[in-house]
C-alpha cells in the first residue's frame, strides 16, 4: 500500500499555520477516527475545524495486522496479547511498533517541509496515543510544538533517554474507560514527566473510551491555544 493511501488529510479553511497529526486506535481507521472526532464539541458548540481554521488536520493510518490472540487481521498500530495488561506478550508489540515509528517520521518530515517543526503537534488516541509516544515523541528526531493523547498507556518498549528538550504534552483519561484503564494513563503520564516532558494531566468522572464533552474539548482547546498560538 503506498504511504499516501494511508493518509487522510482535512485541510485548513484559511491559510495554513499549524499541523496537528492525530492516530487512531486498535480496529478503526483514519477516516472513521477524524469524522468521530470532529463530532466532538466544547462548551459553545464549536467543533475543532471551527476553532482552528488554519490547522491542519493528518489522520494515519495503521495496516492490517495479524492479532495473534483472535487471530485475525485488524488495523492495527502494533500487536497486543491485552489492552488493560498491555505489558504480557510484549514481544509481540516489537515490529509492529518499529514499522509505525518509521511511517509516522516519514509523515512529519513531509509537514516540515512546509512549516516549522514546532508548528505540528502530534497525539492520538488509545493505541494511537501510545504508538506516537514511543516512536515519535521521545526519540528526540524532531522537535516538535506540542502532544495531545487519550485515554492510553505507556509501552513496555518505550525505554528512552531523557529528553534534551521539552515538548508540552496534554493527556486526557476518563475515570469510566472500561477499555483502558485510568491507571494505565497515570503511568504514561509518569513515565513522560520522568523523561523531562512537561505534562498536562487531565481526568474527568465520565466520557468513556473516548473525549469528554463539553470540558475535555474545552481543556484541550485551550491548551492548543497556549502551545500553537500563544494565548
Amino acid at each position: 500500500m503506498d504511504p499516501q493511501d494511508r493518509i487522510h488529510v482535512v485541510a485548513p479553511t484559511q491559510e495554513h499555520t499549524h499541523t496537528i497529526i492525530l492516530l487512531h486506535g486498535r480496529d478503526s481507521t483514519a477516516s472513521e477516527f477524524a469524522s468521530e472526532f470532529f463530532e466532538s464539541q466544547a462548551s459553545d458548540d464549536r467543533t475543532l475545524p471551527e476553532i482552528f481554521p488554519t490547522f491542519k488536520w493528518v489522520f494515519p493510518a495503521a495496516k492490517p495486522r495479524m492479532s495473534a490472540r483472535f487471530q485475525v487481521e485488524m488495523s492495527q498500530w502494533f500487536d497486543m496479547w491485552d489492552v488493560e495488561k498491555h505489558e504480557e506478550r510484549v514481544e509481540l508489540q516489537k515490529e509492529g511498533l518499529e514499522e509505525a515509528g518509521s511511517f509516522i517520521d516519514d509523515v512529519i518530515r513531509k509537514e516540515i517541509l512546509s512549516i516549522p517543526a514546532d508548528r505540528v503537534i502530534l497525539g492520538g488516541i488509545s493505541q494511537g496515543c501510545a504508538t506516537a509516544a514511543a516512536t515519535s515523541l521521545v526519540d528526540g528526531k524532531h522537535k516538535l510544538g506540542g502532544f495531545i493523547g487519550f485515554s492510553s498507556w505507556m509501552p513496555f518498549v518505550a525505554h528512552t533517554p531523557v529528553q534534551q528538550y521539552t515538548v508540552p504534552v496534554f493527556l486526557a483519561h476518563c475515570k469510566d474507560d472500561d477499555m483502558v484503564p485510568i491507571e494505565n494513563g497515570q503511568n504514561l503520564r509518569q513515565g513522560l514527566e520522568k523523561r523531562g516532558l512537561d505534562v498536562t494531566w487531565k481526568e474527568y468522572e465520565d466520557g468513556g473510551h473516548w473525549i469528554n464533552e463539553p470540558q475535555g474539548v474545552d481543556d484541550l482547546v485551550a491548551f492548543l491555544q497556549k502551545v500553537a498560538l500563544g494565548f
